[in-house]
């Protein structure tokens, strides 16, 4: 009997197995099937003469791809410099306009993390999504209290889905680092780095926790005029988030701001950048992900943080590398930023010196700040350089300077003799920060960003 037993559950684990490979290698066929034909039809076209059809081709390959590959469209646009500027262009259309779900799942999800019918808790409920992203969608609600907010509902069957679209990521990732230099490119690290964000997305209970942790520290500081949505924690779930409403515009929306003299877009945007950073260099906690979706001017006055679902974490030692290589580009110290990037990333048996120099060589004429210059342009010189010399681009040194990226094309639109590469005020809050973290400065003693005079 004990045999029968062993064979049975040894027999029942192998077609688990086997039910689980063979819904992988479904899954496998039909992207690969997917993305070819993207690939395919953007070779035909250009054949023909009709031009470069590949941005929107491939971008409307990943909206039918679901929504991990959105996700992953939504990475591309976040990540320019790393990629054509023509398809960052075309898959920022995946930050907020991807096909929303309809009524009846939102009841359906709605019922189920708020244990009753959506009528008993709302006086009003707009299904007509605010804005469909692809992890969620968010709706305008009021409660029975006359409290206006906004409720943040999961795409039905995600985890589901996501958790099919990892195994076919690994096995992509794993079959291109073993190109030629593929392995540099870390892609099965990058794929990892992904599948933790999306476990963090996918809990909603954690972004409740991050927005009320963001609140705090800006309290703590007296950064009054910058705020996240408050939670309301009791109508909240896994899959469902109700907050606080926000009214204004999104960071880069030149109608809003149309009203708003450019000294005061300009100071906005520093008191962003300035949360932003004292949240990183203080407290180790930072917004992962601060597209212009997630960036808002308020109309009264304030900057608004939007979806803290990505949110990165360092430690103290960490915090002290990124200090130092912020610093770095804005000091023109390329043998910090070499130094920073070589700890940053674990790498062994770099040249320092010599890596230096290359930085120095391939980024000093775009540090030059009488010239216009952009963190988007510094991105594909690191690579290159880090190429050269075999090192594998550090994964936080990418998180970060692809928020800076951010900041700096808001800059660009909103603020052009704002440089944020070499700004006096901001190296000026940076160096505040850092005697903050060291325990040199109380937060009582902090100022405001148009506070922080030039020096030099």
């Amino acid at each position: 009997m004990p045999s029968l037993l062993v064979w049975s559950a040894v027999f029942a684990f192998c077609v688990a197995v086997a039910v689980l490979l063979s819904r992988t290698v479904r899954r496998f066929v039909w992207t690969s099937a997917i993305l070819s034909r993207a690939v395919f039809g953007t070779i035909v076209m250009r054949w023909l003469g009709r031009g470069n059809q590949g941005p929107v081709r491939m971008r409307e390959a990943f909206e039918a791809l679901g929504p991990t590959y959105v996700k992953l469209g939504q990475l591309v646009a976040s990540s320019e410099g790393m990629f054509p500027d023509a398809y960052c262009v075309e898959f920022r259309k995946c930050l907020d306009r991807v096909p929303p779900f309809g009524a009846d799942d939102v009841n359906a999800i709605l019922r189920e993390d708020l244990g009753r019918d959506p009528s008993e808790v709302f006086s009003s409920f707009e299904y007509k999504a605010m804005a469909s992203a692809s992890i969620a969608q968010v709706h305008a609600a009021t409660l029975k209290d006359g409290a206006n907010v906004v409720v943040k509902v999961q795409r039905p069957r995600l985890k589901e889905i996501v958790a099919a679209d990892l195994r076919v990521l690994k096995a992509f990732a794993a079959i291109f680092a073993r190109l030629p230099r593929g392995e540099l490119a870390n892609p099965e690290g990058v794929v990892e780095d992904f599948e933790a964000n999306l476990s963090e997305e996918l809990d909603f209970r954690r972004e409740a926790k991050n927005l009320d942790e963001f609140n705090e520290i800006m309290v703590i500081h007296a950064l009054e005029r910058v705020a996240a949505p408050k939670p309301i924690h009791e109508l909240s779930g896994p899959r469902v988030l109700v907050m606080e409403r926000f009214y204004g515009g999104r960071i880069d929306d030149t109608d809003v701001l149309s009203s708003v003299t450019e000294a005061e877009v300009e100071e906005r945007l520093l008191m962003g950048m300035r949360a932003w950073f004292r949240c990183l260099l203080v407290h180790g906690f930072f917004h992962g992900d601060v597209h212009a979706g997630n960036l808002m001017t308020l109309v009264d006055g304030r900057v608004g943080f939007l979806d803290f679902g990505i949110v990165g974490r360092f430690d103290q030692e960490r915090r002290g590398l990124v200090s130092e290589f912020l610093l770095s580009i804005a000091m023109r110290n390329f043998r910090g930023l070499a130094h920073a990037m070589i700890v940053m990333g674990n790498q062994v048996g770099v040249d320092e010196p010599k890596l230096a120099a290359d930085l120095e060589k391939g980024a000093a004429q775009l540090l030059d700040p009488s010239r216009p210059a952009k963190y988007a342009d510094l991105l594909p010189i690191v690579m290159r350089v880090t190429m050269r010399h075999r090192m594998r681009m550090p994964r936080d040194f990418v998180l970060i300077l692809k928020q800076m990226i951010y900041f700096d094309r808001y800059a660009k639109l909103l603020a052009p003799k704002l440089n944020i590469f070499a700004d006096p005020r901001i190296i000026a809050a940076l160096m505040e920060d850092l005697a903050l973290a060291r325990g040199t400065l109380k937060p009582a003693s902090m100022r405001p960003p148009e506070q922080l005079q030039a020096s030099g």
